[in-house]
């Protein structure tokens, strides 16, 4: 039995429309909008203890890849990476194994790599949530006393 595997990967600025989609399969192919593009993804995303781990996005280091490498950085893109397993063929079924969101925090660059770090929104053990006022719109009436019958 064979598995293999393939991402499609949807990068998304949060200041401008811009959005790039991608799959790593099907060398020369467009599938389902996404042009080729040889990445990688370390598809790390939750450890023993639940809190989530950094995944990383591996690509090749020239000319397509550094053109908005360092906006991504600079903006804090958001990513989306889906996991497949696929057949052989473009034609062949693919099933969903599971999708990572995250946000594009770190990165760096050698003669034949460029990397990006992408943590995942929310980090349940480091209580890094993102800040919410809680107001009556959200909640209804605040109580104004601390005495609390229920």
């Amino acid at each position: 039995m064979e598995l293999a595997l393939g991402h499609f990967l949807t990068l998304s600025s949060r200041t401008s429309s811009t959005q790039l989609r991608f799959q790593n399969f099907y060398i020369g192919k467009d599938i389902d909008g996404r042009s080729f593009m040889p990445f990688g993804f370390s598809g790390t995303t939750t450890n023993r203890q639940g809190d989530n781990m950094e995944a990383t996005l591996v690509f090749p280091n020239n000319e397509l890849s550094r053109s908005w490498a360092e906006e991504a950085l600079e903006d804090a893109w958001t990513a989306e990476v889906q996991v497949y397993t696929m057949g052989l063929l473009d034609t062949d079924p693919r099933t969903l194994l599971y999708e990572y969101f995250g946000q594009v925090s770190s990165g760096g660059w050698d003669e034949t790599s460029l990397n990006l770090k992408l943590s995942t929104v929310l980090d349940a053990v480091g209580s890094n949530v993102p800040v919410r006022v809680m107001h009556r719109s959200l909640v209804g009436k605040l109580p104004t006393s601390s005495n609390l019958g229920l």
